[in-house]
């Protein structure tokens, strides 16, 4: 593991630096759906104040200003059922760091409204609406660098993730894969819900939407990684930070995660946590939000996610800053 390896050089990284986190909550126009709930971390040398978000606080300064130029831009999606607040600890070390992270809450697939749950290919095409947006309507487009673009992707995310940066998914695996793993999770999802995501052969196959202004992705826990072959990966050409842990009770191995660094052409990035669970990689839970959601606040007895993320963030922004350099 290299964990601390790489905290160490982000603390040397960030020694210099005294950024801090601005902040704001924008909809996205969606030309082919309600408009798309986003939030927004970025540079900013305002003063940064305890915030309340959603079920969370963060340390930000409300509507600062942007700091710098040339800014590079991390999109972010959540796993099913989420929200733009999931990774916020995580936006926030990137925005300190010199990033500009837009975080979309997926239309139909959030905490809120999961009427299109299943329907993922809606997520790759709602992640290009919010790239469009971010490099030329945003209202500090002009402080961007739109050729460095990156993204990061958990669970359902990192499926998004997978093809937006090139890979073509089969959903016709789907019912066969449930058919032998009745018990996964999200196979008892899918059936409990009634929600048929396999490809309809009397239909056209899905418009999986690739967007190759993308250069760099951390994909965690990726949902549904058995529908990518190796030739369905074949496309995928950026650089990756893989993340798992080792007792991912929602996604197990080796059908997740480990499917995806076996055929992915080029090897990425691989980090294996030992003793996290599924939930690992999201924000540390509040009181309030372990109280309202427990299953995605237990972690595996002797896990500590708040001393984790202090390695993880660090790991992150490590990579994009090597994968994604200034000019």
């Amino acid at each position: 593991m290299n964990f601390a390896i790489a905290a160490f050089g982000m603390v040397m990284l960030g020694a210099t630096s005294a950024l801090s986190a601005g902040f704001e909550q924008i909809m996205v126009p969606d030309p082919a759906g309600a408009p798309l709930e986003v939030g927004v971390w970025y540079p900013s040398n305002a003063h940064a104040a305890p915030q309340p978000l959603g079920l969370f606080e963060q340390n930000v300064a409300n509507g600062g200003a942007v700091a710098g130029r040339d800014l590079p831009l991390i999109v972010m999606s959540h796993g099913t059922g989420g929200s733009f607040e999931g990774h916020y600890d995580t936006a926030l070390a990137l925005a300190e760091a010199g990033f500009v992270v837009a975080a979309v809450t997926h239309t139909g697939d959030n905490y809120r409204d999961q009427t299109q749950v299943g329907r993922l290919e809606n997520r790759p095409r709602q992640i290009k609406v919010l790239i469009d947006y971010m490099l030329a309507s945003w209202q500090h487009h002009d402080a961007m660098d739109p050729s460095r673009v990156g993204m990061f992707g958990f669970s359902a995310g990192g499926f998004t993730t997978l093809v937006a940066i090139g890979g073509t998914p089969d959903m016709s695996t789907v019912a066969p894969y449930c058919a032998a793993h009745p018990d996964e999770w999200s196979c008892r999802m899918l059936r409990e819900r009634k929600i048929n995501v396999s490809a309809d052969r009397s239909k056209a196959a899905p418009n999986w939407v690739h967007d190759p202004r993308i250069v760099a992705a951390v994909i965690a826990s990726p949902a549904v990684a058995y529908a990518f072959s190796a030739e369905a990966l074949s496309a995928v050409a950026v650089p990756i930070q893989l993340w798992r842990g080792d007792s991912d009770e929602i996604l197990p191995q080796p059908n997740y995660a480990q499917a995806v660094y076996d055929r992915l052409p080029v090897k990425p990035e691989y980090q294996v946590v030992p003793n996290a669970g599924h939930f690992a990689f999201l924000a540390p839970c509040t009181p309030a939000l372990a109280a309202r959601v427990p299953e995605i606040c237990h972690d595996p007895e002797g896990f500590d996610r708040a001393a984790f993320h202090r390695e993880f963030n660090p790991a992150v922004v490590a990579f994009f800053k090597a994968k994604m350099p200034a000019h």
